[in-house]
C-alpha cells in the first residue's frame, strides 16, 4: 500500500482528503499536533501527535512510514486572526512550511500538494479570479500561503521538487456520510456560525459588512464542497505520481454567493428565522472572490460535483445537528448573550 503524509490530516479539509484517500486504496498517514485538528477525525490511516516544525520528527516519520508523496495542510487560517498577530501566522505557516521542505528534500520525496488560498489574490476587479490574477494580498494569512508558492517555484527549478499548489476559494459542508464535518475552536466560518445560531437560540449572527460594492452589500465568496476539494486532492497526488510536472491551480466553482444569500439558504434547511446583526467591515476582507476553475476542469478533469449551495448546506446541517450540541461560546442560563466570533 502507497503511504501518503498529511500534514494537518486531523483538520477540516484534511480528514476529508484522508478519507477520499483511504477509499482510493492509500494509507493515509496523519501528522497533525492538534492546535486546531481533533484526533477524532483521524479515522483511516496510522497518526503521529507532533509539529511541523520539528525537522527530525517530520524527517523520521517520511522514513518510517517510506512516504511517497506529502499533502501539506497544517496551517493557521484565519484573516482576521492574521491581522492582529501576524507574528504568529510567519512563524507556524511559513517558518514551519520551510522546516517541513527541508525535511522532505532531505528524505528524497518529490511529490507535494500544497494547500494555497484564494487569499493570495486580495482585491478583485470584477471578473472570475483566474490563476494568472495578479497576487496582492490584503492578509498576513495570504502573505504567508504566497511566500511558500514562490517559495515551492524555486524548489521545483533547483532542487526538482514537484507540487500541486491549490488555491480554495471557500471550503464548507461536511462528509456526506456525515462521519466527519467542520469543527473549528474558535469557530469562524459562516455556513457553521450561521448553523450555530439556528441550533441555540440564544446566540445571534453578527454580520461583519453590509456597506460592500456587491447586490446587496454583503460579501460574495465562492464555496465549494469538502468532499469535492478532497476529491482534487486525489487526483493531483495521482497526477504526480504518474510524473506529472507542477502546478498552480484554483479550486472553486465559477458562482459566488453573498453572506445574505448562505444565510437565506441555512434558514431554509433548518427552517429557524436566524437573527443577524450587521457591523462595520473588517480589515482584511475583500468585497468578492469568485474562482475561475477551468484550468483544474482541463487538467485534472475536475468537476465539483457536491458544490452547490443547498448541498453543501444540507450536509453541514446534518452533521452538526447529529452532534451532540454545546454552544462553542459557553453561554450561561442567564439572558447575557456572549456573542460568537465575528466573520
Amino acid at each position: 500500500m502507497t503511504n501518503i503524509l498529511l500534514t494537518g490530516g486531523a483538520g477540516y479539509i484534511g480528514s476529508h482528503t484522508a478519507k477520499r484517500l483511504a477509499l482510493a486504496g492509500y494509507q493515509p498517514v496523519v501528522l497533525d499536533n492538534l492546535s486546531m485538528g481533533r484526533r477524532s477525525a483521524v479515522k483511516w490511516g496510522p497518526f503521529v501527535e507532533g509539529d511541523i516544525r520539528n525537522y527530525d520528527l517530520v524527517g523520521s516519520v517520511i522514513a518510517n512510514f517510506q512516504i511517497a508523496a506529502v499533502i501539506h495542510f497544517a496551517a493557521s487560517a484565519s484573516v482576521a486572526e492574521s491581522m492582529a498577530v501576524p507574528q504568529d501566522y510567519f512563524d507556524n505557516n511559513v517558518a514551519g512550511s520551510l522546516t517541513l521542505l527541508k525535511a522532505i528534500l532531505a528524505s528524497g520525496v518529490r511529490n507535494v500538494v500544497f494547500s494555497s488560498s484564494c487569499a493570495t489574490y486580495g482585491h478583485q476587479d470584477g471578473h472570475l479570479i483566474s490563476e494568472d490574477h495578479p497576487q496582492h494580498p490584503m492578509s498576513p494569512y495570504g502573505e504567508s500561503k504566497l511566500f511558500i508558492e514562490r517559495a515551492l517555484r524555486w524548489y521545483d527549478r533547483q532542487r526538482g521538487l514537484r507540487t500541486f499548489c491549490f488555491r480554495y476559494f471557500n471550503a464548507a459542508g461536511a462528509d456526506p456520510d456525515g462521519e466527519i464535518g467542520e469543527s473549528h475552536d474558535p469557530e469562524t466560518h459562516l455556513i457553521p456560525l450561521a448553523i450555530y445560531a439556528a441550533l441555540d437560540p440564544r446566540t445571534r449572527l453578527n454580520v461583519y459588512g453590509a456597506d460592500y460594492p456587491t447586490p446587496d452589500g454583503t460579501a460574495i465568496r465562492d464555496y465549494v464542497h469538502v468532499a469535492d476539494l478532497a476529491n482534487a486532492h486525489l487526483l493531483a497526488l495521482e497526477h504526480l505520481l504518474k510524473g506529472g510536472q507542477t502546478e498552480f491551480l484554483n479550486l472553486g466553482t465559477g458562482r459566488g454567493y453573498s453572506v445574505n444569500e448562505v444565510i437565506a439558504m441555512v434558514r431554509k434547511v433548518s427552517g429557524v428565522p436566524i437573527p443577524v446583526h450587521y457591523h462595520d467591515r473588517r480589515p482584511g476582507d475583500p468585497a468578492a472572490l469568485v474562482a475561475d476553475a477551468s484550468r483544474a476542469a482541463a487538467l485534472l478533469s475536475w468537476r465539483p460535483a457536491l458544490s452547490d449551495l443547498e448541498t453543501i448546506v444540507e450536509t453541514a446541517w446534518k452533521w452538526h445537528a447529529s452532534q451532540e450540541f454545546r454552544s462553542p461560546w459557553n453561554l450561561s442560563a442567564s439572558s447575557a448573550v456572549q456573542q460568537p466570533p465575528a466573520f
